[in-house]
């Protein structure tokens, strides 16, 4: 299979889909691999690395969307809707459920959408979307905290604290990947954590692995609203795979918040979790509503690349070897593969996407293909 490595061209977009390890074992299992010139480069990835290794570096994004599939990390943007065509296969980040304009981009050109947010095995676990939850949800402590400072218009909080002076509260919603590692980087810095979930299990997680340092609470509107008043850095981490995230924090709640204090919204990509969230980009991150902060970056993980892009490609690849080596047919008979898929030939094929965008679901069958 021809597989096209385009550099990503979304604005402060600094990731690559594939590493040099990558690269090796695609063109081990006989695969010709074209890399867009410069697309490592963010990632501290040279043209020169990739040619050694049997990649041929061209120049033309064109060029690279003319393979069989196109292996990136975020959806298409608008100047790449015309390169997309029929039959191609696009295996990236897609978010549909918030997008209308990009979904019909897909359907109109007929492109078999395989999206790393959707894979999902028979536990629930999404193991595409995780090593990124993992790194936002690191990233959204560490960028809350400097947004709190008073040169950004914060609070002039330390979420520490020091000896004799009380400690910050960060409140989390939602208890997942994303939510877990926030606790993680807020519990380090020394801040009165408290998380919020549906999922009771998930809450008697907390309470063990944390040894009561975490308050947990049911994620209820009335423990919502008592969590807010109190916050001082929210980090709103809810998703539904697939479809868009619901509005846990209404615009009237921030008038019970701190002023200066600092909503950063992980579930951005999928629509947000506040009712006020609008996607931001990372050399104009924040802005401010009814005077709360609202840190609302919608690729969180592109200002670590050298992180985050060895951690996605790790876990991206062994499904694009499934798909390169078996052909699309037989790789989404695995039945995790197959939840990424979320439109073919035109038809929105994943239930959840078909259902936040008010549009019409096709299952698919080995017939179909």
């Amino acid at each position: 299979m021809k597989i096209g490595i385009p550099k990503e061209i979304k604005k402060n977009e600094n990731r690559v889909a594939l590493t040099p390890d990558g690269l090796i074992a695609l063109v081990q299992a006989g695969h010709e691999v074209l890399v867009e010139k410069g697309a490592g480069v963010g990632a501290g990835i040279s043209d020169d690395e990739y040619k050694k290794l049997g990649a041929t570096i061209v120049n033309s994004h064109e060029k690279v969307f003319s393979a069989e599939m196109v292996y990136k990390v975020k959806e298409p943007i608008a100047e790449e809707y015309s390169l997309l065509k029929k039959g191609q296969i696009l295996y990236a980040y897609l978010h549909l459920a918030p997008a209308r304009v990009l979904t019909d981009a897909l359907l109109k050109s007929g492109v078999t959408g395989v999206a790393f947010e959707t894979i999902q095995l028979e536990n629930g676990q999404l193991p595409l979307l995780e090593p990124m939850s993992e790194v936002a949800g690191r990233l959204a402590v560490q960028e809350g905290a400097k947004y709190l400072e008073k040169l950004y218009g914060g609070r002039g909080l330390l979420l520490g604290g020091v000896p004799g002076v009380a400690h910050g509260n960060v409140v989390v919603i939602g208890g997942g990947t994303a939510g877990l590692n926030a606790v993680k980087m807020a519990v380090g810095l020394g801040a009165k954590v408290t998380v919020l979930d549906i999922n009771k299990k998930r809450l008697q997680f907390y309470d063990d692995t944390f040894d009561g340092r975490v308050e947990t609470l049911f994620s209820t509107p009335g423990n919502i609203e008592k969590s807010l008043a109190i916050a001082d850095l929210v980090v709103a981490t809810v998703l539904i795979p697939g479809a868009s995230a619901p509005k846990l924090v209404k615009r009237q709640h921030l008038k019970m918040m701190k002023k200066g204090s600092v909503i950063v919204d992980v579930s951005v990509d999928q629509g947000g979790c506040c009712e006020t969230t609008k996607a931001t980009y990372h050399d104009d991150p924040i802005f401010t509503v009814d005077g709360i902060i609202h840190y609302c970056v919608a690729n969180m993980p592109g200002a670590v690349p050298l992180t985050s892009t060895w951690a996605l490609a790790g876990a991206t690849l062994p499904y694009a070897l499934m798909i390169a080596n078996k052909g699309l047919k037989e790789a989404i008979k695995d039945e995790a593969l197959r939840k990424g898929l979320n439109t073919f030939k035109g038809s929105i094929t994943h239930p959840e996407v078909a259902k936040s965008l008010g549009l019409p679901y096709k299952k698919i069958t080995s017939a179909d293909l």
